[in-house]
């Protein structure tokens, strides 16, 4: 078996709404409904599934837990413009922009954290 690309994650949050206004605002994400009223975050050819903390679906994580995660997110938008989009929607930078490693060879990070405290790296190659 060979693994072509991620089509979905799952993030935990404390709410549902809160996080899909975060994600679409600051990162541009589309919110969508699928299945029986399950809400997801929409991205090129990914998704970010969001399970309440209070009602995951099974099967789920064997521990659940909001501000868990840490995602790295590609961007084709330049790092000046991110840093600029990112204080006009008032999210502060916890580290960035640096150098890193990303999958297929160097990267420029900025971290930040979503309203539930999962650490996000937005990274342009």
């Amino acid at each position: 078996m060979n693994i072509d690309r991620l089509d979905h994650l799952v993030l935990t949050v404390r709410d549902v709404d809160a996080t899909c206004a975060f994600y679409s605002r600051v990162l541009g994400m589309k919110s969508v409904v699928f299945g029986a009223g399950r809400r997801a975050l929409a991205f090129g050819r990914q998704k970010i599934n969001l399970h309440s903390v209070g009602a995951p679906v099974s099967p789920h994580a064997a521990s659940p837990t909001p501000g868990s995660a840490d995602v790295c997110l590609l961007t084709g938008t330049p790092m000046d413009e991110v840093l600029t989009h990112l204080q006009r929607e008032g999210v502060a930078v916890e580290l960035g922009p640096v150098p890193r490693t990303g999958a297929v060879g160097p990267i420029l990070s900025v971290y930040f954290r979503d309203p539930d405290g999962n650490l996000i790296e937005v990274s342009v190659e």
